[in-house]
């Protein structure tokens, strides 16, 4: 029955199989040829890899070659720089500057043909050998951001200047990472009043953004890759198009000089698996990748955590010498030493809601709290002190009946800001607003050392009390019927 059935079905022939087609052809192909064939392709299989490596070799070799004529063109700029720094502070060189000076006028005169280069030839030079930056300064008046009903920050008003370091401080809570989401822009999903502007004229932030760097809390590294490898694909991506390869190298070995990883250059960065670099040397890469970008406007968000004391101040040296490229360097630290501190320019110190109750240069910082009653102890760091006092940790006996709570208020009393309709009510507490710009008198237990350092700055202060009295402060006349009754 089964043989009848198929006998009564129409069989259709088959396509014929993609292989067999392929044997068939290659059946009829010569034994000779298809040895011939058969040899080149095993030839050609064993020897990629070798081309591929004696291509990594060529590429490494041409890296270093590169890197010694950088190393060589940056030793030279570095002469040139301290040729310029010395002429702008109108000093003489020395013995050792004139080696250096004379170096200098050797370099450029190979080059130029030139054998009577003048000094002024050499300070000149310093300053055609790289391109300057666009420099960038972020300025904020009023500034607040809140989300429905919570404000997380109220009446921020300052700028951050190029050419300077900034450290943010504060207590946690106080909107110091909002803040640098505020400098950058990223004020999505927030209600945003105030005017942000940037060079003097308001616009986005967004249209710099090829030249900001943003350094994370989290590392952002990769682990499979060696240091130099990460550094070299950041500048290779950020960079422009256009930039020539020995000046993308001249950049990277600039900040692997800057950031003391010249000996892990070659060591992989690691993972969790895989063992790499330590965590404080895993935190400079992830600096480095935005340095090599040279932005001029450099944010950092928390970057000496989890660092030792040689490393953070090795990663602010470097900070400092992007500062004297005119970069403008903003970054949130957490409990800095005293020697730290005072390697940052200027201060912004954050209360909790989103208030400042300092933001100005490091060096006036005590003097300013000074003024209000609070003196730093002996052997305190003074942000930590400062910051102490705003969490009402350390109780300090403050002028009139101010309050740490009144440090925002008071502060912008004394720069002439607009009060917010909701701490109008806290002038109230407030005794005199005369009383808080007053020099306090120096106490009969301080030694006359320290009579002597302080003279020079109470003259001054009682010099300029008709001045400070003179000022218009908004709250003044908020509350003008409160002092005539007083």
């Amino acid at each position: 029955m089964i043989s009848s059935a198929l006998q009564g079905t129409t069989v259709h022939p088959q396509p014929r199989n993609t292989i067999a087609a392929v044997g068939t052809i290659a059946a009829k192909v010569p034994p000779m040829k298809r040895a011939i064939l058969g040899f080149v392709l095993l030839l050609v299989y064993n020897c990629s890899g070798l081309f591929i490596s004696f291509q990594v070799k060529m590429s490494s070799r041409s890296r270093k070659k590169a890197a010694k004529r950088a190393d060589k063109s940056a030793a030279a700029r570095e002469r040139w720089k301290l040729a310029k720094e010395l002429i702008l502070r109108h000093e003489v060189p020395t013995e050792g500057f004139g080696h250096a000076y004379n170096q200098a006028d050797t370099d450029r005169a190979m080059k130029t043909n030139n054998d009577k280069l003048t000094f002024s030839g050499v300070v000149s030079l310093a300053t055609e050998i790289r391109p300057r930056r666009p420099t960038l300064e972020v300025a904020f008046r009023g500034l607040t951001l809140s989300i429905g009903k919570k404000k997380l920050l109220q009446c921020v008003t300052g700028k951050l200047s190029p050419g300077r370091v900034t450290a943010i401080m504060g207590p946690s809570g106080a909107g110091k990472t909002t803040f640098l989401n505020a400098v950058l822009g990223k004020t999505s999903g927030y209600k945003k009043d105030g005017v942000v502007l940037i060079n003097g004229l308001p616009g986005l932030m967004q249209s710099y953004k090829k030249i900001i760097g943003f350094v994370p809390q989290d590392d952002i590294v990769h682990g499979n890759l060696t240091v130099e490898e990460n550094l070299w694909f950041s500048s290779c991506c950020r960079l422009s198009k256009g930039m020539s390869r020995s000046h993308k190298v001249r950049i990277l070995e600039r900040v692997i000089e800057s950031l003391g990883l010249k000996e892990i250059r070659n060591s992989l960065v690691g993972t969790v698996e895989k063992r790499g670099i330590s965590g404080g040397q895993r935190k400079r890469v992830n600096v480095g990748i935005e340095m090599v970008m040279e932005p001029s406007l450099l944010i950092l968000d928390e970057p000496t955590t989890g660092l030792d004391s040689a490393s953070s101040q090795l990663l602010l040296r470097a900070l400092r010498h992007e500062a004297l490229e005119g970069v403008n360097v903003c970054a949130v630290v957490h409990q800095p030493s005293y020697t730290l501190f005072n390697m940052f320019d200027d201060f912004v110190l954050l209360a909790r809601g989103g208030l400042i109750a300092y933001h100005g240069p490091i060096y006036e910082v005590e003097t300013y709290f000074a003024g209000l009653g609070i003196k730093v102890p002996d052997r305190e760091n003074p942000p930590d002190y400062f910051i102490d006092i705003l969490e009402g940790i350390v109780k300090t006996k403050m002028r009139g009946n101010v309050t740490p709570k009144h440090l925002p208020l008071l502060w912008m009393l004394h720069n002439g800001y607009e009060v917010p309709d909701d701490l109008q009510k806290d002038l109230e507490n407030i005794d005199t607003i005369r009383e808080l710009y007053t020099v306090r008198s120096i106490s009969s237990e301080q030694s006359s050392e320290e009579q002597s350092e302080n003279t020079d700055s109470v003259h001054r202060n009682l010099s300029q009390s008709n001045e400070l009295l003179e000022r218009k402060t908004p709250g003044v006349f908020a509350q003008y019927g409160y002092y005539l009754g007083r």
